[in-house]
């Protein structure tokens, strides 16, 4: 053999080492993600204030007993935030505090419940369409596109007006049935992409069953861009049950939620007398809404940054 021969194939070694050394020192999503949040630091302080008010609801709402906090008692009509009430009464005389505390718990819920019926329909579903593509794929947009012409929130008023003896479950029922097509559009378009490239092929030549590569293969490469999207429907799923609420057409008036406690403010002399009515639900919302906003805003940039990586 030559030197030349000899130099040359030892040029390609050393590149294809550092090829593979390039790989291997590319960082996770999850380094990334850690690197974004040590960055932006009021991320950083909205991911514990979000804890920290998950923590205080959730506990909070363990301890108090529902129908003690939905009694009525006349007697204490409209107290202002006092030692007895620390954050006053309502027109039942019931307190404003346990109902804070017992709806933040089900509106949460009811966000944490819709996102993960939504995403498992979505995920599932985007990810057969976008693999098998053909016949299934034109079937199944076409019915994600009947669906997401319909009214949504006037078919979700009557379903809640309809449906006898209507429960926070049905709630949620009716509302994965007309959000999950948009979980489903965003998966199928990102495996669309994922199907076409080698190691898919590969897979396939290698007699891998399909199965695992959708969602040993297809799923992981996409996953990052799936969790923004969690983080934000969740934030929009609150506010939907929270809009609806405040219009009646939520949660039953006998179960709390953030939305009821937000429609306090129609009543006559609550917006300039009564704040304690309404006030702190909505600065609750408020609260929330932005520091979910962040913290999604910055595992976005994560997501594209780790894309720009590779």
């Amino acid at each position: 053999m030559s030197r030349k021969e000899t130099n040359s194939d030892t040029m390609v070694l050393d590149i294809n080492e550092e090829e593979l050394k390039a790989l291997s020192d590319a960082p996770t999503f999850w380094q990334v993600l850690k690197k974004e949040f040590k960055m932006d630091k009021l991320a950083t302080f909205c991911l514990v204030l979000l804890i920290i008010i998950f923590a205080v609801i959730f506990i909070g709402s363990a301890v108090l007993d529902q129908d003690q906090v939905m009694r009525i008692n006349l007697r204490n009509k409209y107290l202002p935030p006092g030692d007895e009430f620390i954050l006053g009464t309502d027109i039942g005389g019931r307190s404003i505090a346990g109902q804070l505390f017992i709806g933040g718990r089900n509106s949460l819920l009811i966000g944490f419940a819709v996102t993960i019926f939504t995403s498992v329909i979505g995920i599932v579903v985007g990810l057969i369409v976008g693999y098998y593509g053909g016949k299934v794929d034109n079937i199944i947009m076409r019915i994600c596109d009947f669906i997401q012409v319909l009214p949504a929130t006037m078919l979700i008023i009557t379903f809640v007006v309809v449906i006898p003896s209507y429960t926070m479950w049905h709630f949620i029922l009716i509302m994965t049935a007309f959000y999950w097509v948009v979980m489903t559009r965003l998966v199928r378009s990102k495996a669309l992409t994922e199907s076409r490239r080698d190691y898919i092929n590969a897979s396939k030549i290698m007699g891998t069953s399909d199965l695992k590569i959708m969602f040993g293969g297809i799923f992981p490469n996409i996953s990052s861009i799936i969790i923004v999207d969690l983080i934000l429907s969740f934030a929009g799923n609150i506010g939907i049950e929270t809009g609806l609420s405040f219009l009646g057409f939520g949660l039953p008036p006998s179960t709390p939620s953030l939305g009821t406690l937000v429609s306090y403010a129609r009543t006559p002399g609550a917006m300039s007398d009564k704040l304690w009515l309404w006030l702190p639900a909505s600065l609750l919302i408020l609260v929330m809404m932005l520091c979910i906003n962040y913290v999604g805003q910055a595992v976005r940039r994560a997501s594209d940054a780790k894309q720009r990586l590779g």
